[in-house]
C-alpha cells in the first residue's frame, strides 16, 4: 500500500525503538506479562516476514512474525500487531494483516498462530484451535487462541507447545 505520505514495507532492525515505543502507546507495560509475549522472548522475530506503514515518515503500525514450533510442525505466530492509537480504524491493520499472510503462504509456511479476537481475524483466514491442542507459555483464553492454515489440514496436526525457534540463515542469505 502506497501513497504520496503513506508507504508499507519490511521491518528493518534500526526500526525497532520506534515499534517499541509504538508497542507501548498501544498496550501499555502489561504487554509484556502475556503469554504471547513469552513465546516472542524466545526467538527474535523474523524481519522478511514482519512489515510496517510510515506516514509521512512516522512509522504507524506494524506486525511482526517469529518462527514457532509447535511438536514437530513449524510455522509462524503473529504479532504483536498494532496501529497507532489515533490512527485505529483507517485501514493499516488490516493491510498489513493481508500483507503478512500473503508473505507467509508465500515462503511456504503451513500455519500462523495468533492470540487475538476472532471476529477481527477471521476475514484473514483465522480460526479457533480446540481448546488444549495448542498449549503458550503461560495463560491464554481457549477462545483467542486462532490459527490460518496456509496448507490444507495444517491445524489438525498441531498439538502440544508453542516454542519460539531461531533462524538459521547461511551466509548467502545476509
Amino acid at each position: 500500500m502506497t501513497s504520496d505520505n503513506n508507504v508499507t514495507r519490511s521491518e528493518h532492525a534500526s526500526d525497532q525503538p520506534h515499534i517499541e515505543a509504538l508497542h507501548h502507546a498501544a498496550f501499555g507495560p502489561g504487554a509484556r506479562a502475556r503469554a504471547a509475549f513469552r513465546v516472542r522472548e524466545q526467538a527474535p522475530h523474523d524481519l522478511s516476514l514482519s512489515f510496517l506503514t510510515e506516514l509521512d515518515g512516522v512509522i504507524v503500525a506494524s506486525v511482526r512474525m517469529t518462527p514457532i514450533r509447535v511438536g514437530a510442525a513449524r510455522g509462524l505466530f503473529l504479532g504483536p500487531l498494532v496501529v497507532d492509537p489515533p490512527r485505529k480504524g483507517c485501514g493499516y491493520g488490516k493491510a498489513l494483516m493481508r500483507r503478512a499472510v500473503a508473505a507467509a503462504a508465500q515462503r511456504g509456511s503451513s500455519f500462523v498462530i495468533l492470540v487475538g479476537d476472532e471476529p477481527y481475524y477471521a476475514p484473514f483466514g483465522f480460526k479457533r484451535l480446540r481448546p488444549g491442542q495448542v498449549v503458550l507459555p503461560g495463560p491464554v483464553d481457549p477462545a483467542r487462541l486462532l490459527c490460518a492454515e496456509l496448507a490444507p489440514g495444517a491445524a489438525l496436526a498441531l498439538a502440544g507447545m508453542v516454542r519460539g525457534v531461531s533462524i538459521v540463515r547461511s551466509p548467502h542469505e545476509v
